[in-house]
């Protein structure tokens, strides 16, 4: 049997529901590729249409598509191969333009994708072919990659949306239907069209009709997302509504207190938002508690003032849309977790090279390193690291303490490329001598009081330097925070 989602998925965008902004966003991005070039994220929760959207574009600009499963194909080499070539050439045909789309966007993340982020966020700063990612965790994904594409946002299909799509598959297919039947449907799958459809067809099986009976609505366990739930604490429910909307939030009652105490501040304020304050902080008491005691009973009063608390601190009706945002506290251990994923990959570059142990090369070689490369004073002995290492730029950084995006440390990764595609250069890229490049350096490489030594290549001059790498180097923090 022919699924029904692929049977009736949209051919154009005028055929997509329930995202009627995202949908015109979508267009006006293909119709003005040209004049920006701009990637594009397309995100929200599965099954409301994003990927159906993307084709449906493509029939409407007469593009054809290349289509890369992220979560299937994400490392570097994967990406640039499939992708990076559709985005950099031209159209199957030799003429026009394609879509690349790269479905899964956030699921690139983490060791097992060494170097696929990185890849995607170069290419969609490079390609010459418009380029959707698709995403339900928007927030998953890096600052740099978001940063570089245009956001478009798809909202959950409401249940007024999904009942026309069921009443039309069913006049297509012959099925006679109880309008009551449709609507249980929709509201059991509200915002998710495409488990709407499923379903339709599922109850329908051989039937020739359709009624309210046939259709079982307790069985699906839905739970709500954070941003519904900020909603319903700051604009929809009373104090016992927004507590009980937290029970069908799958967050841990602190990370709901970030949440809250980050967004609070964008839709209360004056005496409501020092009210909500107060009930915060007796929340995160109680949760100090909870980590003192390890009694997690008293998880229960945390929420009580982290959502009804707040509801009740709303003195006047709240309205609109509100641009919620992720917790600044979740920011910096990402900023953390970036820097400690540096450290291990170089570790592993030097435990791979020098057959020690990762926690021998990241405890005993890494410290003398970044002493011996500090700022890139010893540039010979710099590139010869990033060489026999395959550093980049980000690694060169991170051990010397340079800014990422100076001219010395751009010049330096490029020598050392060089240096590894060079037949002769046997000893930096590790195919002749297993000697780390501490052992391979030259005894008066560095002056005895740890000054330059008299390198003549221009990319070292101090006067070379501006202000821009200076305050760059000030501002790393890399290997010290380990050391």
């Amino acid at each position: 049997m022919t699924d029904w989602t692929e049977k009736y998925r949209p051919t154009t965008l005028d055929e997509v529901r329930g995202n009627n902004k995202a949908r015109d966003a979508l267009r006006k991005w293909a119709e003005s590729w040209d004049e920006h070039r701009e990637s594009a994220i397309l995100h929200g929760s599965p099954g409301v249409g994003k990927t159906s959207a993307a084709h449906a574009l493509a029939n409407d600009m007469n593009w054809s598509t290349i289509e890369l499963n992220a979560s299937d194909q994400r490392t570097a080499d994967a990406i640039e191969r499939v992708a990076g070539g559709a985005a950099m050439n031209q159209s199957l045909s030799g003429t026009g333009r394609q879509l690349v789309l790269l479905d899964e966007a956030d699921n690139i993340h983490g060791n097992a994708d060494r170097g696929g982020a990185r890849a995607v966020t170069e290419l969609v700063k490079e390609t010459q072919q418009p380029m959707v990612l698709i995403a339900n965790e928007y927030y998953e994904m890096s600052n740099a990659l978001r940063n570089a594409c245009q956001e478009i946002e798809f909202r959950d299909v409401s249940a007024r949306s999904i009942v026309p799509v069921l009443r039309d598959i069913c006049r297509k297919e012959d099925i006679e239907y109880e309008s009551a039947a449709l609507d249980a449907i929709a509201e059991t799958n509200s915002g998710d069209l495409r488990g709407a459809v499923n379903d339709l067809q599922a109850i329908a099986g051989n039937r020739g009709r359709i009624e309210e009976s046939d259709v079982i609505t307790d069985d699906r366990d839905q739970t709500e997302g954070i941003f519904q739930l900020l909603d319903a604490v700051f604009k929809e429910e009373d104090a016992r509504g927004a507590l009980e909307f937290s029970y069908d939030v799958d967050e841990t009652p602190d990370d709901v207190i970030n949440w809250i105490e980050d967004n609070v501040p964008k839709d209360y304020h004056g005496a409501e938002l020092a009210d909500a304050y107060e009930r915060l902080a007796a929340a995160d008491r109680w949760l100090g508690r909870v980590r003192a005691t390890q009694n997690y009973s008293y998880w229960r009063y945390v929420s009580d003032n982290t959502t009804a608390g707040v509801a009740a601190a709303r003195r006047e009706p709240k309205g609109g849309w509100t641009r919620y945002s992720p917790p600044s506290y979740w920011s910096k251990l990402g900023r953390s977790k970036s820097t400690r994923s540096k450290r291990d990959y170089i570790a592993q570059q030097i435990a791979t090279s020098s057959g020690t142990s990762i926690a021998t090369a990241r405890r005993e070689i890494l410290p003398y390193l970044a002493t011996m490369t500090h700022h890139c004073t010893n540039r010979e002995l710099t590139v010869i690291m990033a060489a026999r290492y395959d550093l980049d730029a980000e690694h060169v950084s991170f051990v010397t303490g340079s800014g990422e995006n100076t001219k010395k440390v751009e010049s330096i990764v490029a020598e050392a490329q060089r240096l590894r595609s060079t037949p002769e250069s046997g000893d930096a890229d590790g195919t002749t001598d297993d000697s780390t490049p501490e052992e391979t350096a030259s005894p008066d490489s560095t002056e005895p009081d740890g000054g330059e030594t008299d390198d003549t290549d221009e990319t070292d001059d101090p006067t070379e330097t501006d202000d821009a790498d200076r305050e760059n180097d000030d501002q790393q923090t890399g290997l010290g925070d380990f050391v």
